[in-house]
């Protein structure tokens, strides 16, 4: 039977491209976020709000020689990921991942969705000559080269039919349009009730969104092996998936490749997360903990209400987990970067399961 190998779970914020120097950038972006989302009760709160209630102690972590050294702490840990992937040798690879406003939108928003087709088109990010060079940066970190990568079919179409036999009634996808656009409203719980914030995006081509470039371009050098694209929609309510579904649908991924009759080396990747745009080191702490411990009880009771912006990624390490629950994992790293005194930034992370866990 298949057998996934290996589990890894990593970050992609832009800043994991960009030199410490340019972070600062993001932190004046957070200005303007109207997706603010605050521990602990989960609620939006404005930029000034934010500063009015934050934490005095944020001050010392706010500093570019803390940076340089977390920035150091996350690319040697990528390395590491990098590593541990091709060392694996697997015959494909499951990325498990989100959309945001990229080729899903409000027009058909499943909560999980398999891709398989026979390949996924990966269009570069070329910024104009003139862009900033923050910019510059987080285009190179989710991909530099075109190209289509190769998806394993077969192993995608399999999982489809075995979810379908279990009670978890997937999405699929075989190719990409064109050209994708639409709306997307965040809504969010605020001290006055929900927020309602629109997005319009244009039609243009994007071709493979960037939580899985990402996994082509840092962890696989861009020479991918087969992948298996599986988006959560992690972010958008109200069909968010629970933890507790997140974790049992990570469990049934497990099950579907071993039940796949083939001898084949698979490695199962979370990209995503942890917590951001505002850094909930409560929550990343316990997530993190609970996946060490092999903890499902905890990780499919993590609070909805704090998993909502883009903190909801931590989904995709918790269904990551529920898949490599047979391994064990370790820490390679975690850095709480705190990029304002407001308490905006991001919980960035790396996490590997391997050897034996249960």
């Amino acid at each position: 039977m298949a057998k996934i190998v290996l589990g890894l779970g990593t970050s992609h914020s832009p800043m994991l491209a960009q030199p410490p120097e340019l972070w600062a950038v993001h932190g004046e972006n957070d200005a303007r976020n109207r997706e603010l989302v605050f521990p602990p009760e989960g609620l939006v709160y404005s930029y000034e709000e934010a500063l009015e209630r934050a934490n005095p102690d944020i001050a010392k972590h706010v500093d570019i020689e803390h940076f340089k050294v977390q920035h150091a702490n996350l690319t040697k840990a990528i390395d590491e990921l990098a590593k541990s992937l091709a060392d694996a040798k697997p015959d494909a690879v499951i990325i498990i991942s989100d959309d945001q406003d990229e080729v899903m939108f409000e027009d058909n928003m499943p909560m999980f969705s398999v891709y398989w087709g026979n390949t996924m088109p990966l269009i570069a990010r070329v910024p104009a000559d003139d862009a900033p060079p923050a910019v510059k940066a987080m285009a190179w970190g989710y991909g530099d080269v075109s190209m289509d990568v190769p998806v394993n079919a077969e192993l995608g179409r399999h999982i489809i039919e075995h979810m379908i036999d279990n009670e978890f009634d997937v999405s699929h996808s075989k190719y990409l349009r064109e050209e994708s656009g639409g709306t997307i409203a965040r809504r969010y719980p605020t001290p006055d009730g929900e927020s309602e914030y629109v997005r319009v995006t244009e039609p243009r081509n994007f071709g493979m969104p960037h939580g899985f470039s990402f996994v082509v371009k840092r962890l696989m050098d861009n020479k991918p092996v087969p992948i298996v694209p599986i988006s959560l929609n992690t972010c958008y309510p109200p069909n968010q998936p629970s933890p507790k579904r997140t974790f049992a649908f990570g469990q049934q991924v497990r099950k579907a490749v071993e039940s796949w009759d083939t001898d084949a080396r698979v490695v199962v990747i979370a990209s995503g997360g942890l917590s951001h745009f505002v850094v909930d080191e409560e929550l990343d702490r316990a997530a993190l903990k609970a996946m060490v411990e092999n903890d499902g009880e905890t990780l499919s009771n993590l609070p909805k209400h704090r998993l909502n912006s883009a903190a909801s990624e931590t989904r995709n390490w918790v269904a990551t987990a529920g898949a490599s629950e047979h391994l064990k994992a370790e820490i390679l790293a975690y850095e709480p970067v705190y990029r304002t005194l407001a308490g905006t930034g991001g919980g960035w992370g790396m996490v590997r399961w391997n050897g034996n866990g249960k």
